[in-house]
């Protein structure tokens, strides 16, 4: 599984949604995206091992 699917897919859920900061569903969405964005290496890292641990299909959006 690849960091890049989950982050393009939070980009994708972010922009369904008007830019709104008093909307917390917009608000959540946009800082997870953020943070995941600045932290690809550490997210890719944890994904890797929910792989290894069967929590995440290997194949998961392919």
């Amino acid at each position: 599984m690849k960091a890049e699917k989950i982050l393009a897919e939070l980009n994708r859920l972010r922009h369904d949604l008007d830019e709104d900061p008093s909307d917390l569903e917009w608000l959540t969405l946009h800082h997870v995206f953020c943070f995941v964005s600045y932290q690809m290496g550490e997210f890719q890292a944890y994904l890797d091992e929910q792989v290894r641990l069967g929590n995440v299909p290997a194949d998961a959006g392919d």
